[in-house]
């Protein structure tokens, strides 16, 4: 790993205490009273080479196995979209970068597309359509947080594909969702315009001073 500065300044952490610093250049560093390192513990997140790593709840939470809300850290690949999918509860992602995010709106039957910067969070209601993306050439760390389903369950992220399949078979009177055909058509539309598009002029050029600060901001 590239020598990094300790996050935290120079304090010895107490056992347990850990101390995250997500840089400008999409790194992510963890400082426990062990040493300085990057994050291990990430699963794989909806596609391949999307990661996250969760810091409440786990990947088999679910409404018959509550751990309140979840919360993790996801890794984005450069220049790159998820596959649009909704989830089975409302969802709250804090961007760390230059992201967007697709969202399909039902009433108007039209794709919107959000630019997020550094520091945004947006929340996304359950069961709307979405996609979030990252713009930039680097990776992106976004903070999720979403009530009561890990990504283990099958009404965490529900596709296209999902929606087709589960609208084929007979409805669940319990099951989250009421209109998997509607949902389905939703997202395909939303397939078709996933592009997560790309950093303005003036964002990368805000991007190079961030990365400035940064180096500034750390101790010498």
């Amino acid at each position: 790993m590239r020598r990094v500065h300790p996050p935290g300044g120079d304090a010895e952490l107490p056992p347990g205490v850990e101390v995250y610093s997500f840089p400008a250049d999409g790194a992510a560093i963890r400082r426990t009273r062990a040493g300085v390192a990057e994050p291990d513990g990430f699963l794989p997140f909806i596609d391949s080479g999307q990661r996250a790593r969760y810091f409440v709840g786990d990947a088999s939470t679910s409404p018959e196995r509550p751990s309140n809300a979840t919360y993790k850290l996801g890794v984005v690949r450069p220049h790159s979209a998820f596959t649009p999918h909704a989830h089975g509860g409302e969802h709250f992602v804090l961007s760390l970068g230059y992201a967007s995010c697709g969202l399909y709106d039902q009433h108007a039957e039209r794709a919107v597309r959000v630019s997020l910067t550094p520091g945004t969070l947006i929340r996304i209601p359950a069961l709307m359509p979405h996609s979030f993306g990252n713009r930039a050439g680097s990776p992106l760390l976004i903070l999720a947080a979403n009530t009561g389903f890990g990504i283990d369950h099958e009404d965490y992220a529900i596709t296209a594909s999902d929606a087709e399949a589960r609208g084929a078979e007979p409805r669940d009177a319990g099951a989250p969702v009421d209109d998997f055909p509607r949902l389905a058509k939703a997202l395909r539309a939303l397939e078709s315009a996933n592009d997560p598009g790309a950093m303005t002029l003036r964002e990368r050029l805000a991007s190079r001073l961030r990365r400035a600060a940064h180096r500034l901001e750390a101790p010498r």
